[in-house]
């Protein structure tokens, strides 16, 4: 099998594209949909973490831009721990959640769950900014619940080979 091809080099583009053009007119925020499903989707395939490596806007634009202003330092292995990880995903699920449960009652639903969308991609791509600067620039990748989410698919469709 052929590798497949890294797009990390521009894929950044796509993240700053869903920024703006959901700053022009938020119903594109639902685009996040699909930075949310792609992972899922890789995973589900049985190509494990492949999108994290290969495909991941948010990763390519810490990893492009914030080397230059990085204090480089190694991320505590408190953060890297599956608890941490396990910690973070259920909060940001929850955050979510509870961001589409007060969408569905606002008068025009198909704005609130965009906002919901990328006001959940601004606060992941923000803390990963922020941990980027403190740490190494792609150290947001080390406990992205995306990236966390898509190695439990893994694990599982590896149980489930073994049996």
């Amino acid at each position: 099998m052929a590798a497949k091809k890294s797009h990390q080099s521009w894929s950044w583009i796509l993240m700053v594209l869903f920024i703006t053009l959901s700053i022009v007119d938020i119903r594109f925020g639902l685009l996040g949909f699909i930075c949310m499903g792609a992972p899922i989707y890789h995973a589900l395939r049985g190509e494990g973490k492949i999108h994290c490596s290969k495909y991941c806007p948010r990763g390519s634009i810490l990893g492009k831009f914030l080397q230059y202003i990085s204090l480089n330092n190694n991320l505590p292995k408190a953060f890297r721990g599956k608890n941490a990880k396990n910690i973070l995903l259920t909060i940001m699920m929850v955050m979510f959640g509870i961001s589409l449960y007060h969408a569905f009652y606002q008068p025009n639903v198909l704005r609130a769950v965009a906002f919901a969308v990328f006001r959940l991609m601004m606060a992941s791509f923000i803390l990963g900014i922020i941990m980027g600067v403190i740490f190494k620039p792609r150290s947001w990748c080390q406990v992205c619940p995306m990236g966390h989410a898509t190695g439990l698919i893994k694990e599982s469709q590896d149980k489930k080979a073994k049996k």
